[in-house]
């Protein structure tokens, strides 16, 4: 237990110099943007010269760009992620409004994401080289190639239009209603899943197979004790160990894919939140979310890392 504290904490503190980086890239970035703050505060105004100096003093926007930073980073740190131009609202209040689908939405994917790959890929190596495992990779093979957003019209097209089964679009919050949440939801999370659940059949079915061809296994079979006990206590926990470190990897595909999914559903999320702000020229919200749906990933990885740690114990006995 003290070796795992150990460890959490020197991650936790490895973070500090890589969520100021991306800061950092972030900040840069948006100062090649061609759009002005000021210019976007008083857009359709007709703003006087002297009114956008006097907007530009008052936000510091004149500074010399590593007191702009610093003045930035304190800001964060405060909570303050910025004021929309177009509202004349808070970013943050932005942000928070429309993280929750986002987050909902990103993590019923990555369920989905999950089952299919450990159900798909524990059937394909056990049934290696036979018809089951013939059959899962073709689909996955497909799943890989097909785009998330190709797959989200043709559910809206047969699921929606035709059958009407689900709504083309929309949000219900669960609080409203349960099932309406799940309708709603059903679609853009089967939109967003399915890519990743091809990608980690395959890598779940490549580790059971390198698990299951091991000295251990056979003796353990031969021992009498039935397949099924050995493969789920002991193969499947081993085989873990890879399509855990890619999952990190997977959830930052979630996340931007989200945007798009966002869109083509006309959910109220982090996504539609950038898009809208890109096209009506609000640079605060592009940052606020960038920024947000970065250190979002790299805190989800932070967990699949201490998960990846608990998993295998060698790992954390020789980290530690």
């Amino acid at each position: 237990m003290v070796a795992v504290v150990r460890i959490l904490v020197r991650r936790i503190l490895l973070l500090v110099p890589l969520m100021l980086g991306i800061v950092l890239f972030v900040f840069v970035v948006m100062r090649f943007s061609d759009v002005d703050p000021a210019s976007a505060f008083f857009q359709g105004a007709n703003p006087t010269p002297e009114q956008l100096r006097d907007f530009r003093a008052e936000h510091g926007l004149l500074d010399p760009l590593p007191v702009r930073y610093l003045h930035f980073v304190g800001d964060l740190l405060h909570g303050d992620l910025g004021t929309s131009a177009l509202t004349r609202g808070e970013v943050l209040d932005q942000v928070l409004t429309a993280l929750p689908l986002t987050v909902q939405l990103t993590f019923l994917g990555l369920g989905i994401a999950v089952v299919l790959a450990l159900i798909g890929g524990v059937t394909a190596a056990v049934y290696r080289d036979r018809t089951p495992d013939q059959i899962i990779r073709v689909v996955s093979l497909i799943g890989v190639a097909a785009p998330g957003f190709w797959l989200a019209l043709l559910m809206i097209q047969y699921f929606a239009v035709g059958l009407g089964w689900f709504p083309a679009g929309g949000y219900i919050n669960p609080a409203d209603s349960v099932t309406g949440w799940l309708r709603t939801m059903t679609l853009p999370a089967l939109a967003l899943s399915l890519p990743v659940a091809a990608q980690l059949t395959r890598i779940v079915r490549t580790s059971m197979v390198e698990e299951l061809d091991k000295d251990y296994v056979r003796t353990a079979i031969g021992s009498g004790l039935p397949p099924r006990v050995v493969v789920g206590r002991n193969v499947l926990r081993n085989a873990l160990m890879n399509p855990l470190t890619v999952l990190g990897l997977r959830v930052g595909y979630l996340l931007g894919g989200a945007v798009v999914i966002e869109t083509i559903f006309s959910l109220p999320g982090m996504g539609k939140l950038m898009i809208d702000a890109v096209k009506n020229g609000d640079p605060a919200v592009v940052q606020g979310v960038v920024i947000t749906t970065a250190i979002g990933f790299v805190v989800v990885n932070l967990v699949i890392d201490i998960l990846y740690l608990l998993v295998n114990p060698r790992l954390r006995d020789s980290t530690a």
